[in-house]
């Protein structure tokens, strides 16, 4: 390795087209050849040393350009490249990559916390090639000022992949991207800069490149994805669903993706396909980092046929031989859905894109992902307000005033901290001097585009017309034309009945899986009144559904729907006895002697139905000892953070001992009856004034869980 030198060397034009030329035959084979525009991207960069977007499709080869880019700079004595990347699979990838053009690559990210201060050494000691960090570590003052100061006191190059995170307008837009915008003000013109995307349409792109800086070369390349063929199957269902992946997974070549939208959807899809003989995996955020790791490699090495994943496995993830990408349930914009169907078909001639739509279901996780938005401005200030210039406040502090949760809380900080108007400081966040003002027309525009790009996604799946080409123009592709091999171009179709029996079979899967409701253990911190470990007797409880799932969801919302109009509520047998089955199975030291239903303003009939049918079933009591208390109290699913959820539950019951039973069916085990569960602080609630009351033991049952 050429140690750094203080007056950077830099290639001419003959030599940058001769090494990359190179450099693209070494990474893809011996008859490669570079493409225009990423030959063109490394000459912007290198020779006339302009800042660089680079929007070009998957599977186009961005990551060649700075890696050719980087070799041609470490040839020529300087120090690394900077890679900034917001997925942990995009820099297990490019570390692996960089290798064969004997690229040196490391990264820094929330997965490998044990070896930071080794790379750090490594870093500091001119070992490293290429860095790829997350845009979280930019806001860690002793990385910046030691890592990363370090690395700045030589030539280096500096590349934003995934570069539409940077553009409020993005799909994707995350708050720690904004750190660059400061960034990149502060490096002078001799830094060579890069940034690349796939999803980024001419709003994005033009944002992306104003931040850049004015004289941004923009290198657009065409969308088109020749060895993808797209289709849409409609399915009642999500029984009819999970029968016709059943049916569909062994007929398709090599191995693939299959989206959902919920890590609980991904689990249960994934314990389907294993039924049925199907090699599977379920692959989300909430599975440990070591078993991500090991299930993408069965993936690449088609041990598996497919990985059910949420959008943890998007961006980044690359298998040249992808043969299929399945959706179950749509995300919620096309530019999001572009980027996933990427995955598939980059090294070989035809990969199937099917989707399979879920049109309620699907609504309502769009409808939550535009709840976690930017809060409204009240609440921003109820925030900033809070804050004290000299001594910080905690985020559990915070809670107790602003109703926000905890994750939209965290970007909201994070938001506030990258404009300057709050800073973290030790455990907590201190208030700066500097003005702030919210930017209300940016955010009711972004929510008007959400909610558009939503609709869009429901156009595309019922559209008479090429489904790439309505993909493609609404990420602006001029070039965007019919692509002749979906299923409106074609005779393409994989629409199929599945079999009576695998939907049966899929029905009792859907059905017949009881759902843990957990106990709460602790009281939030920050509350007067309540504090420490929760000695309540409210213990595990269990729920028939999950909301969203294709099991008994449909029909408890049906009627929830019922009872909020305040229609007859009538409980099928059906539904009785899969209740009773769920209390059956469930293994409680002691049977209930007694069922208390929980008071509801707006759906009273369906959850005194339910307590009742299970009395008549179980030869139980119904006794209704808890009222509503008086004044007016904000309906729960209002409440956003733990805090409020507790304070609004402990307000809004109150007991009346008259409607207690007696002694003896008192201090048995209790079952408390709701129709759902959010939070789990009403049970927590509810449960503590049976506690008081004399009760031991209390079982929460609900109809269905969040």
């Amino acid at each position: 390795m050429a140690s750094a030198m203080t007056q950077p060397v830099r290639p001419t034009a003959e030599e940058v087209a001769a090494e990359v030329a190179a450099h693209v035959k070494t990474l893809a084979g011996p008859d490669a050849e570079p493409r225009p525009e990423q030959l063109a991207a490394v000459q912007s960069m290198l020779v006339d040393r302009r800042r660089t977007l680079l929007v070009a499709r998957t599977g186009f080869g961005k990551s060649a350009v700075y890696f050719s880019a980087t070799r041609i700079l470490r040839d020529r004595g300087w120090g690394p490249t900077i890679v900034i990347s917001p997925l942990l699979a995009l820099m297990r990838d490019q570390v692996s990559a960089a290798e064969a053009l004997g690229l040196r690559a490391v990264s820094i990210n929330s997965s490998n916390i044990d070896s930071w201060r080794e790379t750090e050494d490594m870093i500091l000691a001119g070992e490293v090639d290429l860095l790829l960090i997350s845009p979280e570590r930019l806001a860690n003052t002793r990385f910046v000022e030691q890592v990363f100061a370090t690395v700045r006191a030589q030539p280096f190059a500096l590349v934003c992949d995934e570069a539409h995170c940077i553009s409020d307008w993005g799909h994707d837009f995350r708050p720690d991207y904004r750190r660059l915008r400061v960034l990149l003000d502060d490096l002078g013109d001799d830094v060579p800069v890069l940034a690349t995307t796939a999803t980024a349409n001419q709003r994005v792109t033009d944002d992306v490149a104003a931040q850049l800086g004015q004289d941004t070369t923009v290198l657009r390349t065409s969308l088109d994805r020749a060895s993808l063929y797209l289709s849409v199957v409609d399915q009642p269902d999500d029984a009819h669903r999970l029968a016709w992946l059943a049916e569909t997974l062994p007929k398709l070549d090599g191995s693939g993706i299959v989206y959902c939208l919920t890590v609980a959807q991904a689990e249960e899809t994934a314990r389907w396909l294993a039924r049925q003989g199907i090699t599977a995996g379920a692959y989300s955020g909430a599975v440990e980092p070591d078993r991500r790791l090991a299930l993408e490699r069965d993936l690449r090495e088609n041990r598996i046929k497919a990985l059910v994943a949420t959008s943890a496995l998007g961006m980044g993830f690359d298998k040249g031989d992808m043969a299929f990408c399945i959706h179950l349930g749509l995300p919620p914009s096309p530019v999001a859905y572009y980027q996933q169907i990427g995955r598939a078909g980059r090294a070989i001639d035809r990969a199937e894109v099917i989707a399979l739509p879920r049109p309620t279901e699907d609504a309502q996780v769009w409808r939550w992902f535009e709840s976690v938005s930017m809060p409204p401005e009240e609440l921003c200030w109820t925030v900033l307000d809070q804050l004290d210039t000299a001594r910080p406040t905690s985020v559990a502090q915070l809670e107790t005033a602003a109703n926000l949760g905890r994750s939209r809380l965290g970007t909201l900080l994070s938001i506030l901290d990258v404009d300057g108007a709050v800073q973290r400081e030790g455990r907590g966040w201190i208030r700066t001097q500097n003005p702030w003002t919210y930017d209300g027309e940016m955010v009711a525009t972004l929510r008007e585009l959400r909610r558009d790009e939503s609709d869009q996604m429901l156009h595309w799946s019922t559209r008479d017309g090429c489904r790439l080409r309505y993909l493609r123009e609404a990420l602006d592709d001029a070039e965007a034309v019919d692509c002749g091999r979906c299923d409106h171009c074609s005779d393409l179709s994989w629409s199929q009945t599945p079999d009576p029996v695998l939907v049966a079979q899929a029905f009792e899967l859907l059905r017949g899986a009881d759902v843990v409701v957990e106990p709460r253990k602790q009281w939030p911190s920050g509350l007067s009144g309540v504090k420490g470990r929760i000695t309540s007797p409210a213990g595990e409880g269990r729920a028939l559904a999950r909301v969203g799932d294709g099991g008994w969801n449909p029909i408890i919302q049906r009627l929830i729907d019922d009872a909020e109009a305040g229609s007859p509520v009538t409980l099928s047998p059906e539904l009785v006895t899969a209740c009773a089955q769920v209390l059956k199975r469930w293994n409680w030291d002691a049977r209930p002697t007694w069922i208390c239903p929980v008071p509801s303003r707006r759906r009273s009939a369906l959850v005194s139905a339910v307590a009742e049918e299970l009395g008549k079933l179980g030869k139980l009591p119904v006794y209704y000892p808890l009222d509503s208390a008086p004044g007016e109290h904000p309906f729960q699913e209002t409440m956003s953070n733990s805090a409020h959820q507790v304070s609004n539950a402990l307000a809004r019951f109150e007991l009346d001992a008259n409607g207690l039973p007696t002694p003896e069916l008192l201090t048995g085990p209790v079952l408390l009856i709701d129709e759902e569960c959010r939070s789990r602080w009403t049970l927590t609630a509810v449960g503590n004034l049976l506690s008081n009351a004399g009760a031991k033991q209390v079982l929460p049952f609900v109809l269905r869980s969040y």
